[in-house]
């Protein structure tokens, strides 16, 4: 069965299904939802747990054997699978086994990107929808993100003003982690005060040595000596890059485009406050970065944000650390 994230919790107090199939592109929330899974799987007494990455390096067989290897001594345990790509290719075979009849002592879990057609028609997947519970995860709109924005705030406890929503909402479009985070910093900050527009800005002073969309500043004005050194404050304190990357490749498409509407003559600044860029230090950042980097530059800085993503998930053997030095360096450099 398909059912939607909002309906997950009533689902899972009705009891466990064998295989749950969680799909989508929005980091946070896919993890939220799986992070449901594994506590009531947990708490079900499904205690220890297995993961596999579905990447090249795969072994479909070592993953056929942890599922026909059941004995009566076997713990009761999750198996987690990782589908980077949407796809299971050599593993399809193995999973239509397992779905024709799950073990009553496995909880399976996939965690997949967003599914495409094709994919939804093979057999394994029919096989998860009469088995088990597929929760596709989609993108909150652009125009739903403040009211978005609004809940998980008051899930938080915190009271915002109108005007400090705004500006949240102003800088973490279209990024639910780094909104969720960002939260998390208010809430400490905060306590029980209502948070007006004076305090958002003060708490993105007071946090500027690790916060990302500092660095996402520095990154596109060409900062490199400075933006290095923030790359290091960041991965000491363990910060999920994944947070900045999306407020990253927002900015770097948003330069593209600019520099499309300024060869045809459109004004900059109207372009940008037409694409909701209000913010003054923001505007200008990003006129000065498409007036200085090239398009070769960008795109070649899109790339290796993909290269960040990988990394940040694991499917890399360098960090996406290594990589955000190598980004600070290709857009310091003139074209």
């Amino acid at each position: 069965m398909k059912t939607q994230p909002g309906q997950l919790p009533q689902l899972l107090k009705k009891g466990l299904s064998p295989v749950y199939l969680i799909s989508g592109d929005e980091p946070l929330l896919v993890q939220e939802c799986c992070d449901q899974v594994r506590k009531a799987a947990l708490d079900a007494g499904f205690v220890d747990r297995l993961t596999f990455h579905a990447d090249n390096q795969l072994d479909w067989n070592a993953v056929a054997d942890e599922f026909s290897a059941m004995s009566l001594f076997a713990e009761r345990r999750r198996i987690e699978i990782h589908l980077p790509t949407g796809k299971l290719g050599d593993g399809r075979a193995v999973l239509e086994r397992v779905l024709q009849e799950p073990p009553e002592d496995i909880i399976l879990l996939l965690i997949s990107a967003r599914l495409d057609a094709a994919e939804t028609r093979r057999k394994w997947y029919k096989e998860l929808q009469n088995k088990g519970v597929h929760v596709p995860v989609w993108p909150v709109d652009a125009d739903k993100f403040l009211g978005w924005l609004q809940q998980r705030a008051s899930s938080r406890g915190l009271s915002l003003t109108r005007g400090a929503l705004a500006i949240l909402a102003e800088r973490l479009e279209g990024n639910l982690l780094a909104a969720s985070q960002e939260l998390d910093r208010l809430s400490l900050l905060s306590g029980t005060d209502t948070i007006d527009e004076k305090t958002v800005e003060q708490a993105v002073q007071d946090s500027s040595r690790f916060n990302g969309f500092e660095l996402v500043t520095e990154l596109l004005a060409g900062r490199a000596p400075h933006a290095g050194k923030m790359i290091g404050v960041l991965q000491q304190e363990g910060e999920n890059p994944l947070g900045l990357l999306s407020v990253l490749t927002r900015d770097l498409n948003l330069i593209l485009e600019l520099r499309g509407a300024a060869s045809q003559g459109e004004n900059p600044s109207a372009f940008l406050k037409k694409r909701g860029v209000f913010q003054p230090q923001r505007a200008r950042v990003i006129e000065q970065a498409s007036r200085r980097l090239s398009r070769p530059q960008l795109h070649q800085a899109i790339e290796i944000c993909s290269q960040i993503d990988r990394a940040a998930k694991g499917f890399d053997s360098l960090t996406p650390w290594h990589y955000l030095r190598d980004l600070s360096l290709l857009l310091s450099a003139r074209s």
